[in-house]
């Protein structure tokens, strides 16, 4: 287990850490991003890469974006340069009985 802070490396040699959320400091709504980088026995580092990890809120609508397959199934979001892709904001959700009425999808700036 492991107590996240923000922009504090969790450094280990395990592949898998499980993040250790206290209640009196909980991930705030919306999209948490955590990075990874890794290093081989060479010391160099990888390109870092980035999860978006999706805390619901209890009140308002909550968006979750993902690439999915023709066939609307869910996959990495790993493309080659120059190739197409489908985006889907069907698993967002709003507190029953509230429903998500539109999807607003915008490429925006890495920075």
């Amino acid at each position: 287990m492991a107590e996240f802070k923000l922009n504090t490396p969790v450094v280990q040699k395990d592949a898998v850490v499980k993040v250790d959320v206290a209640a009196a400091n909980p991930l705030p709504v919306g999209a948490n991003r955590f990075r990874l980088i890794v290093v081989d026995d060479a010391g160099n580092l990888s390109d870092a890469t980035f999860l978006d990890v999706v805390v619901r809120d209890t009140q308002k609508p909550t968006a979750v974006l993902d690439m999915v397959n023709s066939d609307g199934k869910r996959i990495d979001a790993n493309v080659g340069q120059g190739e197409s892709f489908t985006l889907s904001g069907a698993r967002s959700s709003d507190v029953a009985p509230g429903k998500v009425v539109e999807y607003r999808f915008t490429l925006v700036d890495r920075t």
